[in-house]
């Protein structure tokens, strides 16, 4: 072959893997502008949360003054329960059984809590920049998946307004390819300005019962009761703490491993309080779950994750 052809070849080829290269920043930029959007912006709106077979149509208004975030998101089935943020406070009002639930809440709202979020540590994921655009909700969209290098963990994609970044459509999607849970926004107004009197309940809650969880004690890797050996490649413990959980009449350690983008939650009993349990997968909504006794211990890992990285990471404990 002349060298001629030779060094267009290369050429070529150079420049395809630039245009990847740019392609994946570029996406990764837009799903950083996507996580600022859902923050920064004031707007409301009516989106459809399908985990599973399950649908249920939420009317969302999100205002930002200066930083400070508030936002008020109503069910429109069933019983109508409102969840209020006042920044990291939570109450969430149930009005078919007159409770009130008040929690101190890092984590963002609930809209944010099925979105992706970039950093730089997520390795075990290219990213895509889809040519095609789509509308939604009236909306011109860019389309950027996410996609998984392993079986570890599932991949996202989404519909971001090309305006604005914000998410308009969202779907967690398995190993097989099947939609595990989506959001996808109906209507949406993105405005500059949003009143204070928009984010206020609209429930009347005179006589309904106030109750705060008790709050859950910090733990460090020493001091949980199980130590952690081997974890799927990417995973690492990213939360521990210890307190009382509903079912339980003893203390519970919980603790949180993640890849940055997968979250799996492990919660390890009191012999007292259970029975040992015989190893085996369960289901609880979309999430998968693996139960198995540790060292007397009843141990479950869940997380929206594949079977085997529930299973993986509840068998990478084992006993001080």
């Amino acid at each position: 072959m002349p060298r001629r052809s030779i060094s267009r070849l290369a050429l070529l080829g150079a420049a395809a893997l630039v245009a990847v290269g740019a392609a994946a920043q570029d996406a990764q930029s837009w799903i950083a502008q996507m996580n600022s959007a859902v923050e920064d912006l004031n707007y409301r709106g009516t989106f459809v949360h399908l985990q599973g077979e399950v649908a249920e149509t939420l009317l969302i208004v999100h205002r930002n003054d200066a930083g400070r975030i508030s936002e008020r998101i109503m069910s429109l089935d069933g019983a109508g329960r409102e969840i209020i943020r006042r920044e990291n406070e939570v109450w969430c009002i149930l009005p078919d059984t007159e409770t009130v639930l008040l929690e101190d809440r890092s984590d963002p709202s609930p809209l944010v809590s099925v979105l992706p979020s970039y950093s730089p540590e997520l390795s075990h994921y290219s990213f895509n920049l889809h040519r095609r655009t789509e509308r939604i909700a009236q909306r011109r969209t860019q389309v950027v998946s996410i996609i998984p290098k392993d079986d570890y963990r599932y991949g996202y994609r989404l519909w971001l307004d090309t305006e604005t970044a914000m998410p308009l459509k969202s779907q967690l999607v398995d190993e097989a390819g099947n939609t595990v849970e989506q959001i996808l926004f109906t209507q949406i107004e993105i405005s500059g300005e949003i009143p204070k009197s928009a984010v206020e309940p609209t429930i009347n809650t005179a006589g309904f019962t106030l109750y705060r969880p008790p709050a859950m004690v910090p733990q460090t890797e020493q001091t949980l009761s199980l130590a952690q050996t081997e974890l799927p490649s990417g995973f690492q413990l990213s939360a521990a703490m210890q307190g009382p959980m509903a079912g339980s009449r003893y203390p519970v350690n919980h603790f949180v491993v993640s890849d940055g983008l997968a979250t799996v939650s492990v919660f390890i009993e009191d012999p007292k309080s259970t029975p040992e349990v015989a190893a085996g997968f369960s289901r609880l909504g979309t999430a998968n779950a693996y139960s198995l006794t540790v060292g007397g211990r009843p141990v479950t890992a869940v997380g929206e994750v594949p079977q085997q990285t529930v299973e993986a990471i509840a068998k990478s404990l084992r006993a001080r």
